[in-house]
């Protein structure tokens, strides 16, 4: 099977979320492309391990920060440009979920930290890649959500509000940065084989009944939502925008 190249060499990403998971699968094969490749995560020790995991090269740079907050989205997205002088891609990757009660029994401070880490997070760091990218005149920015934002699930209400946003978000931004050619669109993986799900894949038993509800009969592996991810980041996809595209082995086609 001849090898997939998406005609990446030389772009400059920005990975948020980069440093574990499909972040890091994602900064992997950009790099294979000969992409430039920035992750960014609030702790040091995860971008050092991500650093172990793909190997030291000089077309890698790992920035910590919190993607939460607008100075330090600052902070990213400076030091991207003065490293590797460009950002043509931006892929906001950064997910947090924790297992929530329902809304009325929900406390506020909650509420604003899963907000926060997705909904809030994705807005800062579009925002700033869209006053990049403009002054280019062409971009890609990537939306990793979630298929939780097509139906609700217990313990994940505010986690679906959040990628839900996400998802309008695209569209929006799309349809704003449509003419200084820029596309914006989404991936919305349903359960993929990473450490974060891990509670749930490593039980057999949760396992085969979490796979009843999927024509494929089996969870993502972190490559499947690579190859659509990288799609979206290349010319291939010029003339896409505002999409969602699940990634879930026809979940959510039921």
């Amino acid at each position: 099977m001849s090898k997939i190249s998406y005609g990446l060499e030389n772009k400059v990403a920005i990975i948020t979320g980069g440093s574990r998971g499909i972040g890091l699968e994602i900064a992997r094969h950009l790099l294979n492309e000969n992409a430039k490749v920035v992750i960014c995560a609030r702790k040091s020790e995860g971008l050092e391990e991500a650093v172990k995991a793909i190997g030291k090269n000089d077309r890698l740079h790992t920035i910590q920060a919190h993607i939460a907050k607008d100075d330090q989205v600052q902070k990213l997205f400076d030091q991207t440009l003065e490293r590797f002088q460009a950002v043509d891609i931006l892929i906001n990757n950064v997910g947090m979920n924790l297992i929530t009660p329902s809304i009325a029994d929900t406390e506020p401070l909650l509420w604003q930290k899963i907000i926060d880490s997705n909904l809030n997070g994705t807005f800062l760091c579009s925002r700033k890649a869209a006053q990049t990218m403009q002054q280019n005149g062409s971009g890609k920015i990537v939306n990793i959500t979630s298929i939780a934002a097509r139906k609700a699930s217990p313990g994940m209400g505010i986690y679906g509000i959040a990628k839900a946003g996400i998802e309008m978000m695209t569209k929006v931004l799309a349809s704003e940065l449509a003419q200084f050619n820029i596309q914006v669109n989404a991936v919305a993986p349903g359960m993929v084989r990473t450490n974060f799900s891990k509670p749930f894949w490593s039980n057999e038993q949760i396992y085969q009944e979490i796979c009843k509800g999927i024509p494929a009969k089996r969870i993502a592996e972190p490559i499947d939502i690579v190859h659509p991810v990288l799609f979206f980041a290349s010319q291939a996809s010029n003339f896409v925008t505002g999409q969602t595209l699940c990634v879930d082995g026809g979940q959510t086609a039921i």
